[in-house]
């Protein structure tokens, strides 16, 4: 046993070690250089970043003081989609509806009447032609991507610095001043407002259905629809397009569905709903993305999957899709119809009418088991688990809100990871009809990655640029610092940031992990009864995720210690004089492993 000395000069190397082998800190690259599980470490530090993908600046068609869910057009799109069926984009032709004939025609009839017109639409099509991707999905997709980012005519400008747009729209963005000339040219304005009515129709005959899917969506979610201040959703109508094919996006927090309605006026609503469980999901998820170290070990076993890197590499990504691939089975038309009790059942009939509705529900059970078996075989590996674990949520009347972090947190990771191994994969991937976009990091998100990658000077710089401006997040700022400190073994400092963290900031989740780790430090210098009430005002102060409950409730149970295998090197005598004893640790034993604590506090959604 150590005394309270010797624990008080070892605690900058006990803690540091403490707090690595939790998951608050990030080995650096050097680091993990010279650890025995390099490769997993490194996987860690790479694809558990929590801060979520976004660019800078919503689309432009996104109203900041609009609705937070929207079913529209925009002359925008509509007129990158004019561009493309003037050169010879035929996609999806014979299932659209009659108004893409119409305005085709109208256009023609325009350039046969210019012979201005004509010459700038050949300069147009030659244009696309150079730009063609031989994949037509990913084809459309750059020009759907310029779309978004395009100010409305006739300034029709990219709304954003090159710098800061969908990279796939920068290959094609070049486009604008021509098609702003043809658009002159043709009056293209004057066609907009001609079918604008017609666009106007459509959309009205398709908001009920939209109004049902999100409806009955967040029914089964239990929860009402996520009306978190700054995130949309909107659904864009141009019927130009191939009603085959969706083009989902997420800038940030925003959800955008670009759609075309088909013959009889119905789009792709399971494409739509896909995006839109993203939009509801995602937020609860990246909530606990500093919580999932635990399920790294998932990405290797779907290194051969038939996955977008996205999923290969990032497991908040991975669990995310998985997830949704789960209530969508649960939730599928399976085709089978619904048995219908006889109004009057004989106690003789009762059998026989049993046998048969457990035959009905026992083929809809199989038509979902075999969608979920073709999830996981497509590398979604998680899905069979979420399901197994959303049959139980149907029958308990909590949220999926209040339920998603037992489910995420109470999962048995080393037999999920074993079903996971016996999973043959398919060859090829559906893919997922969700694109995301980048953006560069800057501010304390910035810092946030910094840290995550080991340069914890860079990422101390940040953070006392956020406090000098003395107008941005200085809790936050004051975490990040906290956790530089600890990288640096400056206990001293750690704790007088950690302690600003909890007198300025309002985030629970902040105060709450503040405690904790104040409780952490203190156990450490065997200052057991000044931890004890730290995590007890952890406790008062949590954020109601299951991870600060659990860390906050094991640190009122037993001091906290260092991580098994780690012992005092720098001080090798007691108070007494004498060396100090070095009792091993016993054989296979391990200490208690705290739940991975918030590395990144980045603001939720």
């Amino acid at each position: 046993m150590q005394s309270p000395r010797s624990l008080r000069a070892l605690a900058p190397q006990l803690l540091a070690l403490t707090l690595l082998a939790t998951g608050i800190l990030q080995p650096s690259p050097s680091q993990a250089q010279s650890s025995s599980s390099s490769e997993e470490q490194s996987s860690s530090s790479s694809s558990t970043a929590p801060v979520q993908p976004e660019i800078q600046k919503p689309p432009a068609l996104i109203d900041p003081a609009g609705p937070q869910i929207s079913l529209q057009t925009s002359e925008a799109v509509f007129y990158i989609a004019v561009a493309l069926n003037a050169c010879g984009y035929d996609a999806g032709l014979d299932q659209s509806v009659p108004i893409r004939q119409k305005v085709r025609d109208q256009v023609n009839a325009a350039i046969q009447a210019s012979a201005e017109a004509q010459n700038t639409r050949d300069q147009l099509c030659a244009y696309i032609r150079q730009h063609e991707l031989s994949d037509s999905s990913h084809n459309l997709s750059q020009y759907v991507s310029l779309a978004l980012y395009v100010t409305p005519p006739p300034e029709f400008t990219n709304s954003v610095p090159l710098t800061e747009m969908p990279p796939d729209s920068t290959q094609v963005v070049e486009i604008l001043p021509l098609l702003r000339k043809f658009a002159r040219q043709i009056d293209l304005h004057y066609i907009w407002i001609s079918v604008r009515p017609q666009y106007d129709a459509i959309v009205n005959s398709l908001h009920d259905s939209l109004t049902r899917m999100i409806v009955s969506t967040n029914a089964y979610l239990k929860m009402p629809a996520n009306v978190t201040s700054g995130s949309r959703f909107a659904v864009v109508l141009e019927p130009l397009l191939d009603p085959g094919q969706t083009n989902a996006r997420v800038y940030g927090t925003d959800y955008v569905v670009v759609t075309s309605p088909t013959r009889d006026n119905t789009v792709r609503m399971d494409e739509i709903r896909h995006t839109y469980l993203h939009f509801e999901l995602e937020p609860l998820l990246y909530a606990r993305a500093s919580s999932m170290d635990r399920l790294l070990p998932f990405l290797k076993t779907v290194r051969e999957a038939p996955l977008e890197y996205t999923f290969r590499s990032d497991i908040v990504s991975l669990v995310t899709e998985c997830m949704i691939r789960a209530v969508e089975a649960r939730t599928m038309d399976t085709g089978v119809a619904p048995f219908k009790t006889p109004a009057v059942v004989t106690h003789s009939e009762f059998a026989t009418v049993e046998r048969e509705r457990h035959a009905t529900e026992q083929k809809a059970e199989a038509v979902r088991q075999a969608a979920v078996k073709r999830d996981m075989e497509q590398g979604y590996v998680l899905a069979a688990y979420f399901y197994d674990k959303l049959v139980g949520f149907e029958k308990e009347p909590q949220s999926f809100k209040e339920t998603i972090g037992e489910i995420v947190y109470g999962m048995d990771v080393p037999s999920e990871v074993g079903r996971a191994k016996h999973v043959t994969f398919s060859q090829q991937n559906e893919g997922d009809v969700v694109h995301r976009s980048t953006r560069q990091l800057h501010g304390l998100d910035l810092a946030e990655m910094k840290l995550m990658q080991g340069d914890v000077n860079g990422a101390s710089a940040l953070a006392h640029q956020e406090l000098d401006r003395h107008s941005g997040d200085t809790a936050r700022a004051d975490f990040l610092l906290a956790r530089c400190a600890v990288m640096q073994r400056n206990v001293e400092e750690a704790r007088h940031y950690f302690e600003e963290t909890i007198r300025l900031g309002k985030d629970p989740r902040l105060l709450a992990w503040s405690h904790i780790y104040l409780g952490r430090m203190d156990d450490l210098e065997n200052s057991r009864d000044e931890a004890v009430a730290q995590y007890q005002e952890a406790l008062i102060t949590r954020d109601g995720q299951l991870d600060t409950k659990e860390a906050a409730e094991r640190g009122l149970k037993e001091p906290y210690g260092p991580p098994g295998g780690v012992h005092p090197q720098q001080d090798d005598s007691d108070d007494d004089g004498q060396p100090a004893q070095k009792p091993d640790a016993p054989p296979n034993s391990k200490p208690a492993q705290p739940p991975v604590p918030p590395a990144s506090t980045t603001p939720q959604r």
